[in-house]
């Protein structure tokens, strides 16, 4: 069984900071994509920003130059580095890894169980 579970997550003030965790766990074969997605009230889950396994990055246009992805392949870890935060970025964030397991040969989508982020002063 995979799991992969997320800590970091607050209450902060508008221009503040916070690092979200997600540490994947279980019969683990091989990691390959990671990312964090995003859902506000009342609106779609999206894309944050994704890495794949040789470090190649992306990220939606609006967190672009105030938040990075990055990960530690040999904790099976990666995280989300956010910073100037505003008050729209406002959600629950959601790590999500495309693994396979070490009993078959299929790669899964997982998801974490998700982190509020609320920037309020």
């Amino acid at each position: 069984q995979v799991q992969l579970v997320e800590s970091g997550g607050g209450l902060v003030q508008p221009g503040g900071s916070l690092r979200l965790s997600c540490a994947a766990s279980g019969s683990i074969f091989s990691i390959y994509g990671m990312g964090w997605y995003r859902q506000a009230p009342g609106k779609q889950r999206e894309l944050v920003a994704a890495i794949t396994s040789g470090g190649s990055t992306n990220y939606t246009d609006s967190v672009k130059g105030r938040f990075t992805i990055s990960r530690d392949n040999a904790k099976n870890t990666v995280y989300l580095q956010m910073n100037s935060l505003k008050p729209e970025d406002t959600a629950v964030y959601y790590c999500n890894a495309q693994i396979r397991s070490s009993s078959g040969y299929v790669v899964h989508d997982y998801w974490g169980q998700g982190t509020q982020v609320t920037v309020s002063s």
